[in-house]
């Protein structure tokens, strides 16, 4: 993982520039890098889409956004915003990007560039064709957004497209849940503690629970999530890729190769999903805290008899030494009572029945990822007393109280590690066509959709699949 210097001169082009993510995450975390002298000692971003925009009606949009910040200076905005460009032209066309280059040298960018597709995913492979037509690829490097691919065969074929144009060290698939702070803490957790890191296998853990719950419904992505769902948007690349680092063996050492060499083999020895094990649900209308929302279909840019899985639970299993038949219970869904990421381990019960008395264990570890991030153990100790009475309780660690500080977005560390060239938290296309290739059976299944009530913790089936009838986080 990269210490902390500046990445080498470069031009960061955004591709669908226009849109929502560059505005509400990509400047503002280039914004964050360089108010806290983290960009390069030369550098510019060029944003590029097809609405026509001056260099100063984008730079006023980018302000907008970037104001939003609790850190924002405008001391540190007056040097940020004349290294913002702004470039109108399209992908679809051949020789569409003819100007590009042109329009680079006119603008005394640094010749070393970074791509960045911040486009709905039907556009990557245009983007990656039209680079290649003007040559621009030579000492560039190129940065995906998720999902790759909708399925095996989709992913396989936009990896030959793209290794015709960039080799393999010049991409990086990005997945932002890889650049929190807690998702990486989890190998310092593991690897770095005695006390933990003998008992992260099946003799001690019972099982894994991994839940990424978003009160929020699909907005005015409504269009580009009936193309996705929530397997496909969520289970493939952030649950896959969480449940890689929590699986993994040790590295030999931090470099990016060895790395992603472990986690590509928790992900080639995750079974490929039993559809049997798999419950798909849509959320209708209902309350979500003080609100009433509407139901999925009636979104904007939604059909009225969409089949598409607004959330999605799964009993997976990986067959290794390490975790052979121990359970991994994963979900996520919209609209569900609050934002939430969490993953919490259950452990065995001691074997001596002399404190258990017919209750359920209360030894869990629960990494929360967001939001206030933090690690929480529980167990079980005697309350005060005459009586023998036990009580579960909790030791809980609090980023922001500890450390005083909030961790920094995702996308700063995600954005500078892409510019240094350090691959660590970027998955490799091996990874990639082994998680569609784990879900396969699933996205071929018919899909049989259990509607919920917006404000729930999601279908009533869900709580069949795991044990013992109960998720740990809504404690239904």
């Amino acid at each position: 993982m990269s210490p902390r210097r500046r990445p080498p001169d470069q031009t960061i082009v955004i591709f669908g520039a226009s849109g929502d993510l560059t505005s509400r995450k990509l400047v503002p975390a280039l914004y964050a890098l360089h108010r806290d002298g983290l960009m390069p000692q030369e550098w510019k971003v060029v944003g590029y889409a097809r609405t026509p925009r001056t260099d100063d009606e984008f730079r006023s949009d980018m302000r907008s956004a970037v104001e939003q910040l609790p850190e924002f200076e405008d001391a540190s905005w007056r040097t940020f915003a004349p290294r913002l460009n702004y470039v109108t032209g399209t992908f679809a066309e051949r020789k569409a990007m003819a100007h590009l280059e042109r329009e680079l040298n006119e603008r005394d960018a640094p010749p070393r560039r970074l791509f960045y597709c911040g486009t709905p995913p039907s556009a990557f492979e245009q983007i990656v064709r039209r680079i290649g037509e003007e040559q621009l690829q030579h000492g560039a490097s190129i940065v995906v957004e998720k999902p790759f691919g909708s399925d095996l065969a989709s992913a396989r074929r936009l990896n030959t497209l793209v290794h015709k144009v960039f080799s393999e060290d010049q991409v990086f698939r990005i997945d932002h849940y890889l650049g929190k702070e807690t998702v990486q803490n989890i190998l310092v957790f593991r690897f770095s503690n005695g006390m933990f890191e003998p008992i992260w296998n099946r003799r001690y853990v019972k099982s894994v629970e991994v839940t990424v719950a978003e009160a929020d419904g699909v907005g005015h992505r409504g269009s580009f999530y009936e193309e996705a769902g929530a397997l496909r948007d969520i289970v493939q690349n952030h649950i896959l890729q969480m449940i890689t680092i929590l699986g993994m063996e040790p590295p030999i050492s931090f470099d990016p190769e060895a790395l992603r060499d472990e986690k590509a083999k928790v992900l080639a020895a995750v079974r490929p999903v039993d559809p049997a094990y798999v419950v798909r649900g849509q959320y209708d209308a209902g309350r979500v805290g003080r609100s009433t929302v509407t139901g999925y279909r009636q979104e904007q840019g939604v059909s009225a008899r969409s089949q598409v899985e607004t959330y999605v639970a799964m009993k997976l299993w990986v067959d290794t030494w390490r975790w052979a038949e121990v359970p991994f219970y994963v979900r996520t869904g919209k609209r569900l009572p609050r934002r939430v990421t969490e993953v919490t381990m259950s452990f065995h019960d001691a074997p001596h029945i002399l404190f258990r008395q017919g209750r359920p264990s209360t030894n869990y570890l629960t990494i929360r990822i967001q939001p206030d991030e933090g690690i929480r153990l529980s167990f079980d100790a005697k309350s005060p007393g005459p009586d023998m009475r036990i009580t579960p309780v909790d030791m809980e660690f609090s980023y922001s109280r500890w450390f005083d500080v909030e961790p920094p977005e995702a996308y700063e560390r995600l954005l500078r590690d892409a510019m240094l060239g350090d691959h660590t938290l970027f998955p490799r296309a091996d990874e990639v066509e082994r998680s569609w290739e784990v879900l396969g059976p699933a996205l071929e299944a018919p899909p049989r959709l259990r509607r919920y009530a917006a404000g729930s913790w999601g279908p009533d089936a869900a709580d069949a699949l795991i044990e013992p009838g109960r998720w740990r986080l809504d404690g239904r």
